[in-house]
């Protein structure tokens, strides 16, 4: 039998951040390095192409796809979550 330690449990949950939108929209790229889940734009616009990030449930590669509030991102099991500045 495996047991887990409750430190252990958290890294296996999908955690949620949020961002406030300045602007009507964001690139994914740019929303990636923003919330920094990536150390350079060029980091974020690998990790893109390579079909590690998706966009309200449905893969996304375009690294230039902007970005709405009210949609969801996820990448490596955190979970951005969209918002208007209001």
């Amino acid at each position: 039998m495996i047991t887990l330690n409750s430190s252990r449990l958290n890294l296996l949950k999908n955690t949620m951040i949020k961002f406030k939108l300045k602007t009507k929209s964001i690139e994914l790229c740019k929303l990636l390095k923003a919330v920094n889940l990536v150390g350079s734009g060029g980091e974020g616009k690998e990790v893109i192409s390579q079909g590690y990030v998706k966009v309200d449930g449905n893969i996304e590669t375009r690294k230039r796809c902007q970005i709405y509030a009210g949609q969801n991102v996820l990448f490596n099991e955190e979970t951005i979550c969209v918002i208007n500045k209001d």
